[in-house]
């Protein structure tokens, strides 16, 4: 397959410098499909090459910057809002993903735009958090009964809530891994890792986010354990973001291997690195790589990995997809459901979804 423009943008900004309307068409298509347009200008702005874009893209990049300041403003507000519905239960806030990069001022939330707000809570107050966020206006997506037993009984979150005025929609997460899961993170240590997000949430002392190997090793486990890749590229290239920023930290590189072990997330580890180096460049260090490399697959079965994921993790648009395309999608789909699922309750779930309930909204 030919690497798809917007990929040899993202490594390397200059590449754009070139371009003629019909490639700046290309581009700026290829970002939608990967839902990355408001991060464009950014790279561009700091490559300090944005003037030079000709006029009719640099409107449309004008307008997705303009976009991602009114997202930006939008979740600060949401986020203060879910803040003083739980400040009486005397919780830390630990935000996860999109809204804690945001929040954070991290590089990975410059231009990212994103739907939902996850939060990590301890499971045994989750109904205090939902019962809270329900009094202050939130309610439930799914109403159909088996999709509000599919996820409190096998998933690691709620079902979604909707702010019935907003419209905005917070997930809330008492663990990283469903609990049907073969891999069981520790929950537990996550959030007494967690770290104050300092500078830009004034009055709001309670917010927390991730550590920094932890935000990274949620990234490569959101990603890589998965079956859906609609946002694959624009999520793989937060984790290369999340590298750039934090592995200049005294010890980050050293411990990340040691972390992974820890919260038995080696393979998605190993995935993150290998197609963060293989797509976006990203500088790992040696010593790195080979302490990662005995928790990939053999060799077979990561040379089918690697057809899939490489066609898998590239912009939703025509230009970046072949005759195999639908098929990877299908097998990572299969994939992701088989590693949050035994065989069994798989199967009776499909067939619930397929057959029982198929006008329900699908749960995720």
């Amino acid at each position: 397959m030919r690497d798809p423009l917007l990929l040899r943008v993202l490594r390397e900004p200059s590449a754009a410098a070139g371009l003629d309307l019909a490639g700046w068409d290309l581009l700026l298509r290829q970002a939608l499909g990967a839902n990355m347009s408001a991060m464009l200008p950014v790279l561009l702005e700091d490559a300090g090459l944005f003037d030079a874009v000709p006029p009719a893209p640099r409107a449309q990049l004008e307008w997705a910057r303009a976009a991602s300041a009114r997202h930006a403003q939008a979740v600060h507000y949401e986020v203060m809002q879910i803040d003083r519905a739980l400040s009486g239960l005397g919780l830390p806030l630990i935000l996860l993903k999109g809204a804690a990069y945001a929040m954070a001022g991290l590089a990975a939330g410059r231009g990212r735009m994103f739907s939902d707000i996850d939060i990590l809570v301890p499971k045994a107050q989750l109904g205090q958090v939902e019962a809270a966020l329900m009094l202050n206006g939130w309610a439930s997506l799914h109403q159909d009964a088996y999709d509000q037993r599919y996820y409190r009984e096998w998933m690691h979150e709620l079902p979604p809530m909707e702010h019935l005025r907003r419209g905005n929609v917070i997930d809330v997460h008492h663990a990283i891994l469903p609990e049907t899961a073969a891999q069981r993170p520790d929950p537990a240590r996550l959030r007494a890792a967690a770290v104050p997000i300092d500078g830009l949430a004034p009055g709001m002392p309670r917010l927390f986010m991730l550590a920094p190997r932890d935000m990274v090793l949620h990234s490569a486990v959101h990603l890589f354990s998965e079956g859906e890749f609609d946002h694959g590229l624009r999520n793989l290239f937060d984790i290369h973001r999340l590298l750039q920023q934090f592995g200049p930290q005294q010890g980050f590189w050293d411990g990340l291997p040691a972390r992974a072990r820890e919260l038995e997330l080696e393979r998605p580890l190993f995935y993150a690195l290998r197609y963060c180096r293989r797509l976006l460049g990203t500088r790992v260090p040696d010593a790195v790589l080979q302490a990662m490399a005995p928790s990939g697959p053999g060799r077979p079965l990561l040379a089918l990995m690697d057809r899939l994921f490489l066609r898998a993790l590239v912009p939703a648009h025509p230009s970046c997809a072949d005759a195999f395309t639908p098929a990877a999608h299908g097998m990572l789909y299969i994939r992701g459901n088989w590693l949050r699922m035994p065989f069994f309750l798989l199967t009776r779930h499909l067939f619930h979804k397929a057959f029982l309930s198929p006008d329900a909204k699908p749960a995720h």
